[in-house]
């Protein structure tokens, strides 16, 4: 199936882009600075203007946002031809690397949660303390002495 023609004829100000898209104008900015979407044509007073083709990209990049997807992931996606079956499986691949960094997530997320609740357990408030306050101290202390480098990043 293939979409419909959409204009290429820019019109919109960046404010009615952001409307129209659901994507903040700060963000369409700093998608134009990313390359996800081309630099735009400038009106007489030197106003960004935008397309329908410019507004449904707009709202493809946030419904891959949405999906939690990386900068990267939807750069490869946009560049891929809706009628080209062989990006279909190029395309299929980036979802299944995207699963596995979801899944990932997932039992980090998991873990994390086992933690706060043994961590929210400590403490009932009935002492004349909070063993909630004091682990996270002992565990700011401890992080500090096992792993002086940088905390690793998510992959989004």
């Amino acid at each position: 199936m293939t979409q419909p023609p959409v204009s290429q004829v820019p019109r919109h100000r960046i404010g009615e882009a952001a409307q129209r898209s659901g994507v903040s104008a700060a963000n369409i900015r700093y998608y134009e600075r990313e390359g996800l979407l081309q630099a735009q044509t400038r009106a007489d007073n030197d106003y960004r203007l935008y397309s329908e083709a410019d507004i449904h990209r707009l709202r493809f990049v946030r419904q891959c946002r949405a999906m939690d997807m990386s900068l990267d992931e939807v750069r490869t996606l946009l560049a891929l031809d809706l009628n080209d079956k062989t990006d279909c499986a190029t395309a299929s691949a980036a979802l299944d690397e995207h699963l596995g960094h979801v899944r990932q997530r997932l039992r980090e997320l998991r873990a994390l949660e086992k933690d706060l609740l043994a961590l929210r357990n400590r403490c009932d408030g009935s002492d004349d303390h909070c063993h909630i306050i004091e682990a996270l101290h002992q565990r700011a202390d401890a992080v500090l002495l096992e792993s002086p480098g940088p905390v690793p990043r998510r992959h989004v």
